[in-house]
């Protein structure tokens, strides 16, 4: 479970560098533009939240919704900031991307035309593709998960 979580992926020092930069940008992005609003907004946006339409997301009551929301956008955000369990927070952050471009704007064009269009699937697309990078490839050396899974094997993939 520990190596699942904690595995920080590659070691090598320039790719690590660039991998702390995509996790420092996007983190602080999703963090600052979307996660601490909704929370700064949880009174108004608590009872007229998106309810996804598919099983078993329908189950949810928008409240629910909006704090699972709020877990991926801030908690999860944070954790990729600092590297801690990046590999799952990007998988929470990058699953609420997902139904954000194909439920929340499934009626929304692909990209955003201004000034007629400023709602679209791009931003939360453009969010996701970081997220499937962190997934991929983990935190990299400059992370906390490099800290708590200090093992010294050479990965060979």
């Amino acid at each position: 479970m520990k190596r699942f979580l904690f595995d920080c992926g590659t070691r090598d020092a320039t790719a690590s560098l660039g991998l702390l930069v995509l996790r420092l940008s996007a983190g602080l992005m999703m963090l600052i533009g979307h996660g601490l609003p909704k929370v700064r907004a949880y009174g108004m946006l608590k009872e007229k939240f998106y309810e996804p339409d598919f099983f078993p997301l329908s189950l949810l009551s928008p409240q629910a919704s909006l704090l699972a929301t709020i877990t991926a956008e801030a908690v999860a955000s944070l954790l990729i900031i600092l590297g801690v369990a990046t590999r799952p927070a990007a998988f929470l952050v990058g699953f609420t991307m997902v139904v954000a471009a194909f439920g929340v704007h499934q009626s929304a064009p692909w990209f955003v035309k201004p000034p007629d269009i400023l709602v679209a699937k791009e931003l939360a697309l453009m969010y996701l593709v970081p997220m499937l990078a962190l997934i991929v490839s983990g935190a990299g050396l400059y992370s906390g998960d490099a800290l708590i899974r200090t093992d010294a094997r050479r990965r060979r993939w």
